[in-house]
Order: C-alpha cells, then structure tokens, then sequence
C-alpha cells in the first residue's frame, strides 16, 4: 500500500511539472507579425500556425515584388477576410482581370480555412472561390478555434462598407454589389497574446468597449484617411479608445488619396505609452 502511495505521488509530480511547464514555453514563445502592404498582414503564432489577413498582394503596388507570388507566403492555416473590396480580397477592383481573387487562389493552394462574414463567406463559396470545407462563416461577437483551442478568432465591429467587384474574364465588364458587412479581427494566441486587425474603419465609439473587453496589446490601425481613419482619427482611437501597449499603422500611400503618414500618427498621438511601428511592407516584428 505505501508502494502504490508512493508511486501515485511520483506521478502526479511529474504531471505539475508537465502542466506548470506548458506555460512557461508558451509565455516565453514569440509571434511574428509581417506586414504586407495596405492591410495585408501575415500572422506567425508561437505554435508555428500561420495565419494571413486581407491578402491583397499580386498587384498591390506596395507589396515587395519577392512577396507577390503567393507560393512565397508556405503554409498558411488560416485567412481571415475583413470585407470584399479588391484591396482586401486581391479582386477585381484592385487590377485583377482574370475573374479570381488572392483569397481565391491562396485557398486553393493552401487548403487553409477562410473567415469572414457570414454574407460574404456564402458568396465566395457559392462564386467557387472556397470550398465548402473550407469556409468559416461567423458574425460579429462571434468566436470560433478553426486551427486549434488555442487560438480564438473573435469578429468585431468596423465602420466602412463592403463592395464586390466581379469581372466577367471574356467581356471584361465588371458589376459591383454590396456583399456582407465589413469586421475587424481580435486574434488571440497560443501564448495569451492579443492583436486586433482593424480592417478598414472610421472612428466609432465602440472602440472603447473593444479597448476595454479585449485588452488588445496590438492593433493593425489603418491612418490613410478618405475611406478610413487619418492619422487624427487613429490616434484618438489608440490614445483615447484603444490603448495598446503596440500599434502598426497600415492602409495609407497605397492610392493617391490615402494621404495619412505614420509620421502624422505619431505626432497626433504626442506623448503615448504607445510604442508605435512605423514599418515598410515585408517587414517583420517579433512581440
């Protein structure tokens, strides 16, 4: 009887230390974040999951030219869509002509899961843009773990709108509809830390309660202005709404009228605990 006592008490010490262990790796473990241009953002978890946001790419003027073959982007998990205009999507309105998407073909290539809004997750499956088995639809406030219960994915609210553009590859005409909502994404890591990939957006007063519920320790925050935040409005939002410990500014000198500057968001923003990245696509950070 002491034996099996001893024996169980040798065992539920080595499981401690087994549990008291797994934090401590994910703790330690570091994300890579890469930003791509416009709102493109590739997500590396501390796990080695990859998760890719709006991959406009192919003909986006701003991605490097090394990073425009989606091949060079290797296993993707997860891409999550914040809205269906071209610049997101890699679509027609962005200078694709050939009738598919940088979502579309990514897709395929990877066999990774597509999440986006209900609405715009059933027309890109119905287009043969995703398979079926691949799509996740969900909507805002909703949480879903499509790579594993480690990470959460939870769609939030933006202030824009979502356009899609189809082109019809033999006429080349195109037609433009609403399709969907547009979101944002708080993503939440293997290790704990949070990031909030903020779309395209105007200001709203509901950031605060983002900032509040979701503790974002980075935020994705688009400054360009004329269809988005200026530098003005995004450093309202950080200073006053959101108050991250990191913020990237992106979605800005992509078009002539996404006039805002990372250098016009930092001086708005004045004396911050902020610690702003003013990066240049194909540039990466470890948090």
């Amino acid at each position: 009887m002491e034996m099996e006592r001893r024996e169980f008490l040798k065992f539920a010490g080595a499981m401690t230390f087994t549990l008291a262990a797994g934090p401590s790796w994910a703790q330690s473990a570091k994300v890579e974040v890469q930003w791509l241009g416009q709102s493109a953002t590739k997500i590396t978890t501390p796990a080695g999951k990859v998760i890719v946001i709006d991959p406009y790419l192919t003909t986006n003027p701003k991605t490097p030219p090394q990073h425009k073959n989606l091949d060079a982007l290797g296993k993707v998990d997860l891409i999550l869509v914040t809205h269906a205009h071209g610049d997101h999507i890699g679509g027609a309105s962005a200078g694709r002509t050939d009738g598919s998407t940088d979502v579309a073909d990514l897709a395929k290539r990877t066999g990774a899961k597509v999440l986006a809004s209900t609405t715009l997750t059933r027309v890109m499956v119905e287009l043969g843009w995703v398979p079926p088995a691949q799509a996740v639809a969900l909507g805002k406030s909703g949480k879903v773990q499509p790579a594993g219960p480690q990470i959460t994915i939870t769609q939030v609210r933006a202030e824009h709108f979502s356009d899609l553009t189809l082109i019809d590859p033999a006429t080349k005409k195109t037609t433009t509809s609403t399709v969907g909502e547009p979101v944002g994404y708080i993503v939440e890591l293997e290790n704990g830390f949070k990031l909030y990939h903020m779309g395209d957006t105007g200001l709203f007063g509901d950031m605060r309660l983002i900032g509040d519920y979701y503790k974002p320790e980075l935020v994705l925050i688009p400054i360009g202005g004329h269809f988005v935040m200026d530098p003005k409005d995004a450093a309202y939002a950080t200073k006053e709404m959101l108050k991250p410990k990191h913020a990237i500014p992106f979605h800005y000198g992509t078009f002539p009228v996404l006039k805002g500057t990372p250098q016009e968001y930092q001086q708005a923003l004045g004396q911050t605990t902020t610690q702003v990245f003013p990066i240049s696509p194909g540039d990466k950070l470890t948090f």
